[in-house]
């Protein structure tokens, strides 16, 4: 084969970037706990803004033309792009817009890629803050940990310890805290609504207690309207 064939060639070959094989990846429990609550808080957190997009244990391509330039973080969030579904995140696809948040749910195991590598990758991306959280206390001490880019290099976050013990490391991109709880805990904190963040299943549980409370409320209001009728003393009277 001649040189002149071989570009052709090179040049009709298409470039085959990762997406999802339907294999799922091997995670710990406490990884993919934490990688759950992550996505699901923020998509709820930023459920009414269309051009805010919440993912995780993604395909993210940085490269065009690159097929290995391709790296697939915990959860990451980029603003001003359509929040849709995506089988990969290719960069190029979404003028340029690189993800502006991200977290790793690291460990001992995946201690040099999340502390040497990725951040060269990610501060090359230009993300914006990115975080760390070690849910077993493999090696990060504290176990959250976050940076933020300035001047294409990244800074440690210093977090602010408050009274009962917990860590608290403002997020300038997402207007929200990343609360290190005194048990080691994750947890989103919203200071606008002084609530933290709920994933999807503990939304559920909580309607679903409410929803039980009122019942047994009403339950409860039934007997005591019953009562007062056998007494001969009319409910709506002590309205």
């Amino acid at each position: 084969m001649n040189l002149s064939t071989m570009i052709q060639t090179s040049l009709e070959t298409p470039i085959v970037y990762p997406e999802p094989d339907g294999t799922p990846m091997a995670e710990s429990d406490p990884t993919r706990d934490y990688l759950i609550y992550g996505v699901d808080s923020l998509k709820l957190h930023f459920q009414n803004r269309p051009d805010v997009y919440v993912t995780g244990n993604l395909w993210l391509c940085y490269e065009q033309g690159v097929a290995d330039a391709a790296v697939a973080p915990d959860v990451f969030v980029v603003f001003g792009v359509e929040n849709r579904p995506r089988k990969s995140y290719k960069v190029w696809e979404e003028n340029g817009k690189a993800p502006d948040w991200i977290l790793e749910v690291t460990s001992q195991s995946t201690r040099h890629t999340d502390e040497q590598v990725k951040p060269n990758t990610y501060a090359h991306m230009g993300v914006t803050e990115y975080f760390q959280y070690d849910p077993s206390g493999d090696y990060l001490k504290p176990a959250l940990k976050g940076r933020r880019l300035v001047n294409n290099s990244y800074q440690a976050l210093k977090p602010n310890l408050l009274a009962d013990g917990t860590l608290c490391f403002p997020s300038q991109v997402l207007g929200l805290e990343l609360r290190l709880l005194p048990d080691g805990q994750l947890r989103f904190f919203y200071p606008q609504t002084a609530k933290y963040l709920l994933s999807y299943l503990e939304q559920n549980e909580r309607a679903e207690r409410e929803r039980e409370r009122a019942e047994r409320e009403r339950e409860r209001a039934e007997r005591l309207a019953a009562r007062l009728r056998e007494l001969a003393i009319d409910p709506s009277e002590l309205a």
